[in-house]
């Protein structure tokens, strides 16, 4: 009787578990969403087509790829994939968020001044003499079915921008996916 009852408790305890972290992850995602600073960036389609997850766009930004004269290396210089980054950016005059400075291995010594924010992001390519390259992990989009060809072909003709949250800590979210002033898809909080 008593085996039955502790092997209850440890099946409730670990469900209990298992419900609160996923709400957790949740919970963190749908505020980053609500209290992220917004900021608009300018894509590039790359394919639309994932076999297990449907349609998608797949997004390359102009903040990917920094050139080297905008990077101040942290100690030790360390420029291996997977290095922390953290980009800077600033409102620009056609609406767009732009890099204006970015920092290796190291967060910024001082926090961003208003009309800029900074972005977190990894370390994907850094040659001798090349710009870096950093991802984000805001590098897809998923669609409703049927939806991505067309949003790739029309995304080649005009420009499209990603309304993104930006946390506290540089972490960023795809809020929208924007055709010039209109709101094509919306994520939702939950």
């Amino acid at each position: 009787m008593m085996r039955r009852y502790c092997l209850l408790v440890a099946a409730l305890a670990l469900a209990v578990l298992q419900i609160g972290f996923l709400s957790w992850i949740i919970a963190a995602r749908a505020a980053l969403l609500r209290d992220g600073r917004e900021v608009l960036l300018k894509v590039e389609p790359v394919d639309p087509r994932d076999l297990l997850r449907g349609d998608y766009v797949r997004l390359g930004y102009d903040i990917s790829t920094i050139p080297r004269d905008l990077v101040t290396f942290g100690p030790p210089i360390e420029t291996e994939r997977g290095a922390d980054v953290y980009v800077r950016l600033k409102r620009q005059p056609d609406g767009f968020w732009g890099v204006a400075s970015a920092y290796v291995d190291a967060p910024p010594a001082s926090p961003p001044p208003d009309g800029e924010v900074d972005l977190h992001g990894k370390l994907a390519y850094s040659g001798p003499d090349d710009p870096i390259r950093v991802d984000y992990g805001i590098e897809r989009f998923y669609l409703p079915e049927g939806e991505g060809k067309p949003i790739e072909r029309d995304m080649r003709v005009r420009s499209f921008g990603i309304l993104a949250a930006v946390g506290a800590h540089g972490a960023v979210q795809i809020k929208a996916l924007m055709d010039g002033d209109t709101k094509l898809f919306e994520e939702p909080l939950y």
